[in-house]
């Protein structure tokens, strides 16, 4: 079964072509980073108008290089929920009038769900049940992957998620944007142990709050600039993304123990910072757990994972019409 998927929910524009879910036939990234760049984060209105800009030639990328045309694809994947919403809209309106042109099905697919399904690119003899830690710019989520379809959230955060939090810290830094990037970068030769941050308390164990982190870091940064005091850029950086990264795998840990997984999963564009895998390989090989991530081009927000997950989804029935709308915020 071929599927063409699209995936629009904030600054990426992408389209993939994938066969039987797994294998992936094309996958064409159009980033908008250096646009946004110069306003220090995302820019909705004109993520969605760089989208219709791109959307078409990504669309024809996509289909050449998997050597089909529309005419043989068997079905159209695209992301719904959640996302920016008029950047969403681009893509649904355009996979709909797809669909509808080659008289194919239509499938829904949820964005973070579709994180989840990088692994099974990357890792073709993945199964649920497992759990999975979804961690990127707008989610950290800890969710139950019971199968394919089929999740039910552990935990989620309740303001800032963490890749959010490392663009603002790394704007108070002088760091550019993306900031998780710029402060694994920035934390190389710096002492993790050189800044204190606290570890927010949240009334769900589970649940991530890193709003306070931002600001204590933000408030850190002013009041040593106030006392004409030096700051250790590298030092900070360490030290930030060393409690940010302790913060995601001590609770993720915690819930695969406490809900009795032995095989976990980390999704979403943090799952590409290497102190957080290291630190969630380790402890995984100490619990004697099986541990999974994506290969780094299926980290950030990208067509092929959503193709993957709408394999699934067509196979659980989980079709659309011409109702279907895009949604800013849906849970799973």
């Amino acid at each position: 079964m071929k599927i063409f998927s699209i995936e629009s929910s904030c600054d990426e524009t992408s389209c993939a072509v994938l066969e039987n879910g797994r294998l992936v036939l094309s996958n064409i990234v159009a980033s908008q980073l250096d646009k946004h760049s110069l306003y220090g984060g995302v820019v909705p209105e004109m993520a969605s108008r760089l989208h219709c800009e791109s959307i078409v030639g990504v669309c024809d990328q996509a289909l050449k290089i998997a050597g089909f045309k529309l005419a043989q694809i068997d079905a159209v994947a695209v992301t719904f929920a959640p996302g920016l919403i008029g950047a969403l809209l681009v893509g649904v309106n355009f996979a709909k009038g797809i669909a509808m042109g080659i008289g194919k099905p239509l499938i829904p697919v949820h964005h973070i769900k579709g994180h989840v399904a990088a692994n099974y690119i990357t890792h073709k003899k993945l199964e649920p049940p497992f759990l999975a830690l979804v961690a990127s710019g707008g989610h950290s989520s800890i969710v139950e992957v019971k199968d394919y379809t089929n999740f039910n959230p552990v935990g989620q955060t309740i303001d800032d998620a963490a890749g959010e939090a490392f663009d603002k810290a790394a704007r108070a830094m002088g760091l550019p944007y993306p900031g998780g990037v710029y402060i694994e970068k920035a934390s190389l030769g710096g002492d993790p142990k050189k800044y204190k941050f606290p570890f927010p308390k949240t009334s769900n164990k589970y649940d991530f709050s890193f709003s306070g982190l931002k600001t204590a870091a933000i408030n850190l940064i002013h009041n040593i600039k106030q006392r004409n005091g030096e700051l250790d850029i590298s030092s900070l950086a360490a030290s930030f993304q060393y409690t940010v990264c302790c913060i995601l795998s001590e609770k993720f840990i915690s819930a695969a123990e406490r809900y009795g997984y032995k095989k976990i999963v980390l999704a979403g564009g943090v799952a590409a910072n290497s102190l957080l895998r290291d630190m969630l390989e380790q402890k995984a090989k100490m619990l004697d757990m099986d541990f999974y991530y994506p290969a780094p081009e299926f980290c950030g927000d990208n067509a092929a994972m959503i193709g993957c997950q709408g394999f699934y989804e067509f196979l659980a029935g989980n079709i659309a019409g011409n109702e279907l709308n895009a949604v800013a915020s849906h849970k799973l």
